[in-house]
């Protein structure tokens, strides 16, 4: 895998122990130290730079998690590129969007969907496909052939560093491209001072005061929370990768490897905790200092149950992919304000609004709105006209959520005001849904909505009316909608009603659809 080229050239990616010799990442397939590293980078930044992509430019990254895919992403953001995280569950198609939205010429494939990406790439002009361990004769070059050496590439001091580009369906199911926000970007003058930057704050990831620990990547890395360990990695931090999750896996891996920090999911959280007790004490995770959970609500029952079991060392937060963090709380502070988001961070202030447009008084239930003191808010690139959407003045956004906030400033969410469904931690948006349903001969109207699941918190169902003498089965329903989307946001479950009770402007009070399959007025996970 590694080069034995001898190159004089400073190493970029430094660990904070100092010892080159140390191990920098892993996964279930090898490792790498920080000097082993440091040699793939340059042959992976060289393969670019001989390709022809220019600084500025967009890569696409569309690779499920390996070691593999954190240096891919960490390779662009070294010379001076945009990656471009794309989820690795998608089909040909969404994925050629999304890369001819980006402009991204250049798209990074493991073996599990170099097929998938080939297919994507052969409907862009001047589109290569870069790869690792892929067969031969697949379309796909080698995305180490380089044998520049650091010496060799362009200079670091002359290149500038950029957010990744990021894309979500915002509030509707189409997709947008944001770039990662300031919240989360440490920025720079050049990649020397981006990496300068990452190594002083790399110790705030595992909540050490003096060399950070272990960092273990457990969700997919086309979500912004596990998107992070490449720049840990950059600021010197040791990276595990984690494949598919497994939890005992999991437990194994932060006793093995003495893992400080992580980012979790509800999801991941009662999958944890269903485990047998007898094989939940077997592991030591006493290292763990630092869990971050993120992407949906969890349950008090289940948040408090992890708390009991790993210690303080829980930090919620809340936000989106546009915006970053914009509430955040500690397991102290949870215990005490238990069911509360947190307060907002800097830059952000919170206002509740009422159905009439008024500010809600303390206590009150709202739509929830929240005030960016750069006036930034949600910026879509390229698309000023929905960026000014999801505002109601400049810089004071919503993310789509109903609650209140108390007298001390703890956030509190109640319900969704958007058609959005979470689950598993990843949102999924109906209309998108929607829009493949209504194309099938059987359907004559149809709504997509979230229903309880205890383990994912949402799960996707399809209301249906079927067409007029027709009667279409629930498998064919579902089948027809995996061959146009991603099996994830797919249904799985198709109830067939009458109707779906439109107003006479069409509309559908999806509140209304959701109630009859939630046990309380609540009708989100």
């Amino acid at each position: 895998m590694v080069s034995n080229l001898v190159d004089t050239a400073p190493a970029l990616i430094v660990p904070a122990s100092g010892d080159m010799d140390e191990i920098a990442i892993r996964d279930s397939r090898g490792q790498l130290t920080w000097r082993q590293l440091q040699r793939l980078l340059d042959r992976i930044v060289g393969t670019l730079q001989e390709a022809g992509v220019e600084p500025g430019s967009a890569v696409a990254v569309f690779a499920e998690n390996s070691l593999e895919a954190v240096l891919a992403h960490l390779a662009g953001a070294v010379a001076g590129m945009r990656t471009v995280p794309i989820n690795f569950h998608l089909t040909a198609g969404e994925v050629t969007t999304i890369m001819s939205d980006s402009g991204a010429r250049v798209i990074f494939v493991g073996p599990e969907n170099a097929d998938v990406g080939v297919a994507s790439a052969g409907s862009i002009a001047g589109c290569t496909v870069l790869g690792w361990r892929c067969p031969p004769g697949v379309g796909v070059a080698d995305w180490a052939s380089s044998e520049l050496t650091g010496a060799q590439l362009r200079s670091p001091a002359e290149l500038v560093p950029l957010p990744n580009l990021l894309y979500t369906s915002g509030t509707t199911g189409t997709q947008k491209a944001t770039e990662l926000p300031p919240t989360m970007f440490v920025g720079g003058a050049s990649i020397l001072e981006h990496l300068e930057r990452l190594r002083s704050s790399a110790s705030m990831a595992s909540g050490t005061a003096s060399l950070p620990g272990v960092h273990l990547v457990v969700g997919p890395l086309y979500h912004t929370g596990p998107l992070c360990a490449y720049r840990l990695l950059a600021g010197g931090t040791p990276v595990v990768v984690m494949g598919r999750f497994d939890p005992e896996r999991t437990l194994a891996a932060i006793e093995e490897f003495r893992v400080a920090s992580t980012s979790l999911v509800p999801t991941h959280f009662r999958r944890l905790l269903a485990l047998p007790e007898l094989v939940r004490r077997r592991y030591d995770v006493s290292s763990i200092g630092h869990i971050w959970t993120t992407g949906a609500a969890c349950p008090a029952a289940v948040k408090r149950a992890i708390i009991e079991w790993f210690g303080p060392v829980v930090s919620e937060a809340y936000g989106a992919t546009e915006v970053g963090t914009v509430t955040a709380i500690s397991a102290p502070e949870w215990l005490e304000h238990p069911d509360s988001v947190g307060k907002c961070i800097e830059p952000f202030s919170v206002v509740v609004i009422d159905d009439d447009g008024k500010e809600c008084a303390v206590g009150e239930v709202g739509r929830l709105y929240f005030r960016d003191a750069t006036g930034r808010g949600v910026n879509y690139v390229h698309d000023p006209v929905k960026s000014a959407a999801a505002h109601i003045s400049p810089g004071v956004f919503t993310l789509g959520e109903v609650g209140r906030v108390d007298r001390e400033g703890y956030v509190y969410i109640t319900d969704r005001a958007s058609d959005m469904v979470i689950s598993g931690g990843v949102n999924i948006y109906p209309a998108e849904v929607e829009n493949v349903f209504s194309a099938h001969p059987g359907v004559s109207d149809v709504a997509v909505i979230g229903v309880p699941d205890r383990d994912m918190g949402e799960a996707i169902m399809a209301l249906v009316v079927a067409a007029p003498g027709a009667t279409p089965s629930e498998a064919e329903l579902i089948g027809y909608c995996r061959t146009q989307l991603a099996h994830y946001k797919c249904p799985r479950s198709v109830t067939f009603v009458d109707s779906l009770h439109r107003t006479e402007v069409g509309k559908l009070d999806k509140r209304r659809l959701r109630a009859p399959f939630w046990p309380t007025d609540r009708t989100i996970g």
